[in-house]
């Protein structure tokens, strides 16, 4: 849904970045932007959203909250999601799906 306002700045979630609403792309983690109405985006800059894979990514979100991103730091969360894709079957079922 397009809203009033548009113009204000935005932060970037991979770099962090402020920039205007108008240069941002939107990021949607479930995939389907025009699923569902009132929903909240958020935005990557330019230059992080041409270096996003743009390849079908379903079980990731899932997989990146169970291994704690955002709330651990690089190395833990690496040895975690290692961990989730490898670690059990439903993990190693979703790892295959998205080759």
């Amino acid at each position: 849904m397009w809203r009033s306002g548009s113009n204000s700045d935005v932060t970037c979630i991979a770099c962090g970045a402020e920039i205007p609403r108008s240069d941002a792309r939107e990021y949607d983690k479930e995939g389907d932007r025009w699923g569902e109405r009132d929903r909240d985006f958020e935005f990557l800059c330019k230059p992080c959203y041409q270096d996003c894979c743009h390849q079908p990514r379903r079980g990731l979100e899932d997989d990146l909250v169970r291994a704690g991103a955002g709330h651990a730091n690089q190395e833990e969360f690496l040895a975690a999601y290692h961990e989730v894709i490898t670690g059990d079957d439903a993990g190693r079922g979703r790892e295959q799906e998205r080759e």
